[in-house]
């Protein structure tokens, strides 16, 4: 059977690994916006080190849970998203003001919505977490 989503089943692994306490995760398969994602959610303090494993199919991604991610999911559709228009979405997708993150794609590469709005530019939402 073929993996439709693999953002999402990454993402909604990892929170039901976070649910059962389990220390570690492994994810596959894995691909670069899966490792991109990864890498905001560690720069932002919701996983701890996380690498890349060869498996000599797509690889599998081991990932180091703290316990700080109550719920993390992938938007679908990715829904494009203009500069000044990031407050509707998180008020849409994150349970209160300045608590958690939605991830996006950008022209400049993926990043949470707040480097986003420094930097004046839009995206495509991929995920949130919180």
């Amino acid at each position: 059977m073929t993996l439709l989503d693999p953002l999402a089943n990454a993402l909604s692994h990892i929170t039901n690994s976070e649910r059962v306490g389990k220390k570690e995760v492994y994810i596959k398969p894995a691909s670069k916006l899966i490792g991109e994602v990864l890498r905001v959610m560690q720069e932002n303090g919701y996983i701890g080190e996380f690498e890349f494993i060869d498996d000599g199919r797509a690889g599998i991604y081991r990932v180091q849970l703290i316990g700080k991610i109550n719920k993390a999911g992938a938007i679908k559709p990715r829904f494009p998203v203009k500069a000044r228009e990031y407050e509707a979405w998180e008020k849409r997708f994150l349970p209160a003001f300045e608590f958690g993150i939605l991830i996006v794609s950008t022209s400049q590469g993926v990043m949470t919505h707040k480097e986003a709005i420094e930097k004046g530019i839009g995206g495509r939402l991929i995920a949130y977490v919180y």
